[in-house]
């Protein structure tokens, strides 16, 4: 199964009386998401789920795929890493799921993943951290596929 972790683009900053859920993409942010949307749609299965958050920087940044994709509470700013894995059916899916996501469940996820400790890694804004499963001679395993930044494409 191939778990991609996309931390949403650059979002402004909270604003007095806005709820943080609320806070869109700046221009910046827009263009690492259409960027990175760009580098996504070359390699991605047709079969990939997407789930997204239910933050609007989230949903601005999963908007720039052009494809659809499912919103969900479990993605939360605040959601944990145990949610995020049932969400994606790590490591039982059949198909590729792409989680775009937030700060800090997204790097706890992926330390977990490679190290078996949740540990708080920092994916930047706007990056894919790309996993994968795998049973090789009788193990389960971990592999990571890539990492990408939108600032070097």
């Amino acid at each position: 199964m191939d778990l991609i972790l996309w931390r949403h683009a650059e979002a402004q900053v909270e604003r007095e009386g806005q709820a943080d859920v609320d806070r869109p993409l700046t221009s910046k942010g827009e263009r690492q998401a259409q960027r990175m949307a760009e580098w996504l749609n070359q390699r991605l299965a047709h079969s990939t789920r997407i789930l997204v958050s239910p933050a609007l920087r989230a949903q601005q940044t999963a908007k720039a795929l052009g494809k659809n994709f499912k919103t969900l509470d479990a993605l939360a700013p605040d959601a944990t890493g145990e949610a995020l894995l049932k969400a994606a059916r790590w490591p039982d899916a059949g198909e590729p799921v792409l989680v775009v996501g937030h700060q800090p469940t997204l790097g706890l996820v992926a330390a977990y993943l490679l190290c078996e400790h949740p540990q708080p890694w920092v994916i930047k804004k706007g990056a894919v951290w790309w996993l994968k499963s795998r049973d090789k001679e009788g193990l389960s395993q971990v592999v990571l596929q890539a990492v990408q930044g939108p600032d070097y494409l």
